[in-house]
């Protein structure tokens, strides 16, 4: 189980970075703020142990200012994160066998856990297109280790401005097209291969009335026992 622990660890970090809260800023005109975004997902140094069992996709779904992202290991393990910008929450859902728990984190809950992964960005005027849209390049660097910096792509034409304000990237003012995690050593970059313009249901968005509500502390403790 020691290798799911890794990729558990990947999905749940995945969150952090492509899930927020948004305001409503100006965007571009006529931005695209309903729809499918499908992401690829690869491992940055292909030797690592654990290269072969990390996800390889990601789903989000997106309507005005909500999101949800879905994520899928060996086909057992399912995570999804909701972001709702009007409760400022983040809900965490996990389908595993029999197990259907989901946990509901507040932007205080969130702060310490942004910490722990804190960016600094340089704009640059590099820009170049990721699945047909016009993405601007930045330099992120951690801030906790100077030395690791990247680059990370995003676009202003779809969703919301400050998408990403519960997040890492909170100062970022655009979807995340490319983007790169790290989680107990393993590092992996996120790239947008499709948009798709689709009806996104408003219930896609709610947690469903078979998930158990659990507190942040038992949600760790399935992670923690699941690792076993």
């Amino acid at each position: 189980m020691k290798s799911l622990r890794i990729i558990v660890s990947v999905l749940s970090a995945s969150s952090l970075f492509l899930l927020g809260s948004c305001r409503s800023d100006k965007k571009t005109e006529n931005a695209l703020t309903e729809g499918v975004i499908e992401y690829n997902a690869s491992v940055v140094d292909e030797s690592h142990p654990m290269a072969g069992l990390a996800p390889s996709t990601a789903t989000v779904k997106f309507k005005d200012n909500k999101f949800e992202l879905e994520m899928s290991t060996m086909g057992i393990f399912n995570t999804m994160f909701v972001s709702d910008p009007g409760k400022r929450t983040l809900t965490q859902m996990v389908k595993f066998m029999d197990i259907k728990d989901a946990c509901i984190q507040k932007e205080s809950d969130l702060a310490a856990e942004n910490n722990d992964y804190e960016l600094s960005f340089k704009e640059t005027k590099d820009t170049k297109k990721i699945a047909g849209f016009k993405c601007k390049k930045v330099k992120a660097t951690m801030v906790h280790n100077p030395s690791v910096s990247f680059d990370i792509y995003y676009t202003d034409e779809l969703g919301s401005d400050s998408i990403n304000h519960l997040s890492p990237y909170k100062s970022i003012k655009g979807m995340l097209m490319q983007y790169r995690l790290k989680k107990l050593g393993l590092e992996m970059c996120f790239t947008a291969t499709s948009v798709k313009k689709e009806e996104i249901k408003d219930e896609t968005f709610e947690v469903p009335a078979y998930y158990k509500i659990v507190t942040r502390a038992e949600m760790e403790k399935l992670f923690a026992d699941i690792q076993k």
